[in-house]
């Protein structure tokens, strides 16, 4: 692999890097993070206005193909793109739709589905959210047991979902449904999508104990969807699923924003000090501050890496990398998120103070850090795909 960019793709680059200075500049100052983008109005409304402005200049879509709203870039341009947005820490792209049912509908819909789909989500005019998790199935994603069972030219959809990030201001829905009553783990599974509006449909939030609220609970009820609107072969889904999370976790935004993070960081151990001393000059710091740099740059290159096994079709090897990606891009933000609230000590803790170092940004990303290590599959089911798939090893169950 040459990591050495073309003249387009570093003017490319560029460009990114002026549009987000510029744009950024408006950003609410809760912007930043999952947590910040859905805690209040003014967050998702930026959100979604820089959602549009990205889709505008077709920015959110360039690997897609033309003809269904993209501009049939190499997926390195989408990954420099998605390099410089996590630098900035800037919103504007729905992770759901953008990132994980668009490339499902690519794979696995029809031609009519993706002239219906994919242009409004590649202007950024709808967002989703992700209708996987359910009660009492932990990290087992299998184990779906909400139905859609056919009634002429619709399904009629029952159950429960939970864990639903961003459901109070999503427009749309994408579903793992169980289709064959008889059937058991991942056979008999397909892929939905709904407007969330649909008469049936009940959201309800789940709080943190703060008060803040990312999570959902959603409930069918008799809701009728159209056949039009299953994505592939009925009883297929586990597979589209399966090339969804690894859409999921090939992204380059945990290292990029590590990055960022981390440079704040420094600055903070310079310019504080410590039993009269700069905390940049005790050697724990230091040392700990240079293997996160170290593991940053490496885990970019491993981002890198994914992509361009991507676009040279290696599929088996793609779910390899991805997961390599979610497991050590997690667990690294959660050693991040450690080193800075343990530099900062007991100011560490302080979230909307003066008192509080780094804006009080550290404490929430130290608490979210934990958590992500579980969402979008776990580190002990990222590692057991690596050695099924990578490491040709048997399965033990």
């Amino acid at each position: 692999m040459d990591f050495k960019l073309t003249e387009e793709q570093r003017a490319l680059k560029l460009a990114f890097e002026d549009f987000f200075r510029e744009e950024m500049k408006q950003a609410p100052e809760t912007t930043g993070g999952l947590e910040a983008l859905l805690a209040s109005e003014e967050s998702w409304k930026f959100h979604r206005t820089l959602g549009k402005k990205l889709g505008e200049k077709g920015w959110l879509s360039r690997p897609w193909p033309k003809a269904y709203g993209g501009c049939d870039a190499p997926i390195v341009e989408q990954q420099l793109f998605n390099e410089v947005r996590a630098k900035y820490r800037a919103p504007g792209v729905d992770p759901w739709g953008v990132e994980m049912f668009a490339p499902t509908v690519l794979i696995g819909g029809t031609e009519e589905q993706k002239k219906r789909i994919l242009p409004p989500i590649a202007k950024g005019e709808v967002h989703y959210c992700q209708g996987w998790s359910e009660p009492n199935a932990g990290s087992d994603l299998a184990s779906v047991r909400a139905t859609a069972f056919k009634a002429g030219d619709y399904y009629i959809v029952n159950g429960q979902k939970i864990w639903t990030t961003g459901a109070h201001f999503a427009d749309h829905i994408f579903l793992l449904l169980r289709t064959d009553s008889s059937s058991r783990r991942n056979a008999g599974l397909s892929v939905f999508y709904c407007q969330k509006d649909l008469p049936g449909i009940e959201v309800r939030p789940i709080q943190y104990m703060n008060g803040k609220h990312v999570y959902n609970e959603i409930f069918f009820t008799d809701v009728k969807i159209p056949e039009a609107n299953r994505i592939g072969q009925e009883g297929e889904g586990w597979g589209l699923t399966r090339e969804t999370m690894n859409f999921e976790r090939s992204g380059i935004g945990y290292f990029a924003g590590a990055k960022t993070v981390l440079a704040e960081l420094v600055r903070y151990v310079k310019n504080t000090e410590r039993d009269g001393k700069a905390l940049s000059e005790n050697p724990l710091v230091r040392q700990r501050l240079a293997k996160l740099y170290r593991d940053i740059e490496l885990g970019i290159a491993l981002s890198y890496m994914g992509a361009w096994t991507q676009h040279k079709g290696n599929a088996m090897r793609a779910v390899t990398m991805a997961s390599m990606a979610k497991v050590y891009g997690t667990e690294l933000n959660q050693r991040l998120a450690t080193a800075a609230t343990e530099a900062m000590g007991l100011y560490g803790q302080l979230e909307q103070s003066d008192w509080a170092p780094m804006g009080g940004s550290m404490i929430d990303a130290f608490q979210m850090a934990i958590g992500m290590n579980i969402a979008a599959g776990s580190s002990e089911i990222q590692r057991n795909l690596i050695a099924w798939v990578g490491l040709m090893l048997p399965r033990t169950k």
